[in-house]
């Protein structure tokens, strides 16, 4: 993290930024999550073994890249968070176009 030298923790870990990354942009490259949350594309490589290890998530080759599909309905792994779904932690980051920004029929 850059800027303020006294911020040293955050409430989202690097396993979370990925995921989320990932829900924004599922064809999204390792080395573009890695400069969006600043860590190295190795760490980044490693996160997403753990996710998909874990059933957080999975992947298919698309030509040359990867396209990830989140599992929604996996639970957190904390004992205190087990009964949220990540697809809930997923909403309140992800944005998402509202029902107003689509285009009504006419």
């Amino acid at each position: 993290m850059t800027g303020d030298p006294n911020r040293t923790w955050t409430f989202l870990t690097n396993h979370a930024r990925v995921l989320i990354s990932i829900a924004e942009t599922p064809g999204i490259r390792l080395r573009d999550i890695a400069a969006r949350i600043g860590i190295t594309e190795r760490a980044t490589q490693r996160i997403v073994a753990e996710l998909e290890s874990a059933g957080y998530l999975s992947h298919e080759k698309e030509g040359r890249r990867n396209h990830y599909h989140l599992q929604p309905d996996t639970r957190l792994r904390h004992p205190l968070d087990h009964d949220i779904e990540i697809s809930e932690l997923i909403e309140l980051f992800v944005s998402r176009p509202s029902r107003g920004d689509a285009a009504e029929p006419g």
